[in-house]
């Protein structure tokens, strides 16, 4: 079915490529027209000319002002770019800024607690990427560099622009593009404008536990020019309050072969699964302020300032069985199904002993950032100079409280079936509803595991750049150049305590009523109905917890990472005509000097009691320099020709650079070894070649395009074992313990650079009004994109091996194929959007048990959205909006599997989140 979704998303972009050359050569016949606007004429207008062919349209408003404002800025642009702006003071179209990116031709979203977070650009992993706001690199939440989009509210963003080749100026650039969200600018705007909006929000899975499915955001903006418009401000807040409710099944990995009583020899087993249903929320509170002075034509000043801040609260309440062992050395005997693949299916498993666990998150997370902008005219000299800060902070909390049927173990037989897609099911033959008889108690997995991991990063920045007219040697070649510099300052610190959450003197006991939620239905899994529970209350009631960072297996956890970037760039722009087509463009060169360093501690087990805990501090330095080119060819008939070449840069991951350490010397050989980060890592670096062709409709009503773009990595970096040398931690251990090292040679397991390869690309685009064609058309219109993409490069995760075993894989992030869709209708006031987005299987990124990274196959998605509003135009409700809004609306499922789809291991489905609210600008 997805199939041939995918080929009728093809066949229709075809088409409307087709439809619009079509259009494009009936144009060309009145090309000789001096009232045509597609003319080559048009290329020499005048500011004037421009200003007065402006001031005789037709004001457009909503979806297709939107649509035409990101057409002009790509159309402008030296680069080759994609963009998105808010329909409206206040309102992108979408529920999140991430959706509304992952729309974009190139781009894909991962889902994560099944909102849009992450982006994946031209096929590759968020590593690749850099995100800016207001054209300054930001801070992250997460343990890498990679923002979490969904902690940036929609209605306080006046749009964003990917730019998909980089030129010498543009700080902060990523490998595979650069996306850089901005807020409005108060002094842009000839009036005052107020918006406000408030939207109920309902989650189709309802209520669970101690958490209902509804929600509400809050939106308010203003914007304002006092003293003769010389003074600006932009002030917004948003608010909102989204419900968290899931319902997930899950397989333990690895699926490996291993004897099993009653299983066939050489089946691929699992040795558990879990059923669970997540309830909780998200409040997330942001603010965001922007003062533009403008006292002289030759001097503006804007300083901007951003906050957000977000508690997350869920519990996974969950029945779960280990398949492989009870805790009582009582044999487990399936009767199973097994396929054709040799894969377990599913059968009838006696003598296992489930639990019903509380799985409880919080997190708290703050982003602020500042920044000052003063754009100055001296002479002939335009002077640019920008400070910028910012700091994020992550507090998490992870509880579990673990119960079992009891007095006496009450064995179980459970009736298993495990599909290719939907959810697992676990059919337990007693009953689990009784908070009375599950006990909180030393199981399997013990009473209870918790982590309290907080990460800190701060980011400062200054950047000057000096825009100088060229030379009368080179006039009319180059029409200007930039000579400019930044200076970025990081460092980003991470701390995760660790410890067992033990019964406390109470020993084994239920949990009062008083703490008890009621209970929760997992019928979706076959299991039927569980308790929930406070599980922070019960922790603090009936166990003890200190977490510590101290134990041998914790103290490499801590670490901190510090990057010193200095920038330079030369960038001459390009302003001229070959023959008689004009050409625009640039041509540059970067040169960035990069010092990063980190600090840790390994554990010396040589050492005496109270001494184990030593330094481990390491890094280097590098320069890269990042030649660019890129070139527009203005071609008759409002259509673009363009070409770029570039030397790109990503830097290495943060959590790859830690200088976390562990480290021991094998008893019975005298070996050494170890495993940890590598702060000596090289930045990745691709050499890539973009061409883009580009026919415009109508100035900026509609366009299509054909984009391709080839990337050579020079190298990749991904974890590998190599022989290293420990001398140094040798040199520290007791000289009786030295005697017993036999070699100071042994391997270490870390990131490390290696062999690269080939990534190539290409997206179609058309994005057409259809009143171009029809006029009985007007207000009906589509954007469509088709992305397709091929890498050679395969690497091996040793930490990723339970889910995506020990061969080669390919890229992170990469699928093959991306599609989006969407049409619309805007008229008289009344709005409609359809939108589908698709994307193939690929390999993702999550955060596993440990708190570690780890990739997982991710299967391919489509998910479809859509949104109704009416706007009052005139009378006493006018500017008031009335809007509806659907989210995955087909429930799409989020499914991840081990190397072949028949053995899966999670099968996550959020419902589908339905948005009622108001808005109202003056």
């Amino acid at each position: 079915m997805l199939q041939h979704k995918r080929n009728t998303l093809s066949v229709a972009l075809a088409a409307a490529m087709l439809l619009g050359a079509t259009v494009a050569h009936a144009q060309s016949t009145d090309a000789a027209s001096p009232q045509d606007p597609d003319a080559p004429a048009d290329t020499a207008q005048t500011q004037a000319e421009k200003q007065a062919k402006t001031l005789e349209t037709v004001t457009v408003t909503g979806i297709r002002a939107a649509i035409e404002s990101s057409i002009d800025t790509k159309k402008e642009s030296t680069s080759i770019v994609e963009s998105i702006s808010a329909e409206d003071i206040g309102k992108l179209p979408d529920i999140s800024i991430a959706e509304s990116i992952a729309r974009l031709p190139g781009l894909a979203a991962q889902r994560v607690a099944g909102r849009a977070q992450v982006i994946s650009v031209r096929g590759l992993s968020p590593d690749f990427s850099t995100t800016l706001l207001n054209g300054r690199e930001l801070v992250s939440t997460g343990d890498n560099r990679s923002v979490e989009f969904d902690q940036y509210p929609s209605e306080l963003m006046s749009g964003v622009t990917v730019y998909k080749t980089p030129d010498a100026a543009l700080v902060g650039q990523g490998l595979s593009g650069t996306l850089d969200m901005r807020t409005v600018r108060p002094l842009d705007f000839d009036k005052p404008v107020f918006a406000i909006s408030a939207r109920g929000q309902r989650n189709s899975l309802g209520s669970a536990a101690n958490a209902d499915g509804d929600g509400k955001r809050i939106n308010a903006s203003y914007i304002d020019q006092y003293f003769g418009g010389t003074l600006g401000l932009a002030i917004g807040f948003s608010h909102s309050d989204i419900p968290i409710q899931e319902e997930q099944t899950g397989l333990y990995e690895p699926w490996q072969v291993q004897p099993r009583a009653g299983v066939p020899a050489g089946t691929f087993v699992t040795d558990g699964a879990k059923a669970l249903r997540r309830t909780g929320y998200i409040r997330r509170n942001a603010a965001m302020a922007t003062v533009q002075f403008r006292p002289i034509n030759e001097w503006t000043s804007t300083v901007d300032i951003f906050h957000t801040s977000a508690m997350q609260e869920d519990t996974a309440n969950q029945f779960e069985a280990n398949f492989n062992y009870n805790g009582n050395n009582v044999t487990q005997e399936w009767t199973p199904t097994v396929n054709g693949n040799g894969t377990l299916t599913g059968g009838s498993l006696t003598n296992a002993y489930p639990l019903v666990r509380g799985m409880y998150n919080k997190r708290e997370d703050s982003i602020d950032a500042v920044g000052w902008n003063n754009e100055i005219k001296i002479g002939q000299a335009n002077v640019t100079a920008d400070l910028s800060w910012s700091k994020s902070h992550r507090d998490e909390v992870n509880l579990e409280n673990n119960l079992q049927l009891l007095p006496n173990p009450q064995f179980d037989t459970l009736q298993l079936n495990f599909p290719k897609s939907g959810f697992a099911t676990i059919d337990p033959g007693r009953d689990y509803s009784n908070p009375g008889a599950l006990f909180l108690a030393n199981t399997i997995y013990g009473s209870g595991y918790g982590k309290t991991p907080n990460i800190v990063d701060e980011l400062k920045g200054f950047k000057v750049n000096v825009n100088l007219p060229a030379p009368g040697a080179v006039d009319g070649f180059f029409s200007d150049f930039d000579i400019g510099a930044h200076y970025g300052d990081r460092e980003k610190t991470k701390h995760q305590p660790e410890g067992n959450i033990n019964l406390g003197a109470q020993g084994v006991t239920t949990i009062a009523p008083d703490l008890q939620y009621g209970l929760v239905d997992l019928s979706f899994a076959g299991a039927g109905y569980i308790p929930s529970w406070n599980v922070p209350g019960a922790v603090g009631r009936y166990m003890t917890f200190a977490p510590n960072e101290e134990a041998s297996f914790l103290v490499a956890k801590a670490w901190t990472v510090n990057e010193d970037i200095t920038t330079g760039w030369l960038r001459a722009n390009i302003d001229t005509t070959w023959g008689s087509i004009p050409v625009r463009g640039n041509i540059g060169v970067q040169v960035q000097d990069t010092d990063q360093s980190s600090s840790s501690n390994y554990w010396d087990a040589s050492q005496p009691a109270g001494q184990n805990v030593r330094p481990y501090e390491n890094g280097k330095t590098y320069t890269d320099w990042l030649p660019s080119l890129n070139l527009a060819f203005m071609l008759p008939h409002d259509q673009t020709l363009r070409f770029a070449a570039a030397r790109q840069l990503a830097r290495a991951r943060l959590d790859q650079l830690r200088a976390s350490f562990e480290f021991g010397i094998s008893s019975s050989t005298g070996i050494p070894g170890g495993s940890g980060g590598n702060p000596e890592l090289d930045p990745w670096i691709a050499n890539a070649f973009d061409i883009s062709y580009e026919k415009y409709f109508s100035g900026t009503k509609g366009y299509v395009s054909a984009a391709a773009f080839y990337k050579d990595l020079r190298s990749y970096i991904y974890t590998q074992s190599r022989t290293f040398d420990f001398s140094q931690f040798i040199a520290q251990m007791p000289p009786d313990q030295q005697a017993l090292v036999t070699t100071n040679l042994g391997q270490f397991s870390a990131p490390f650079n290696g062999e690269g390869g080939k990534l190539k690309g290409l997206e179609l685009t058309a994005s057409l009004p259809l009143d171009l064609f029809w006029e009985s058309m007007e207000g009906f219109g589509f954007i469509a994109s088709a992305s397709f993409f091929d890498s050679n490069i395969k690497i091996r995760d040793p930490e990723s091996a339970s889910s995506v075993g020990n061969e080669d894989i390919s890229l992170p992030g990469l699928s093959d194929e991306v599609y989006n869709l969407t049409a619309y209708y805007e008229k008289h006031g009344f709005g409609a959007r359809l939108s589908q987005r698709m994307r193939s299987d690929y390999i993702g990124e999550i955060g596993n048990f440990a708190g570690n990274r780890t990739l997982r196959y991710v299967e391919g998605e489509n998910q479809l959205d859509a949104q109704l509003s009416y706007t009052f135009e005139t009378g006493r409700f006018d500017g008031v909006t009335l809007l509806f809004q659907a989210s995955n609306l087909t429930d799409e499922a989020y499914r991840t599997y081990a190397g072949t789809k028949d053995r899966p291991l999670e099968n996550i489905e959020w419902g589908r989140t339905y948005l009622l609210g108001m808005s109202y600008k003056f």
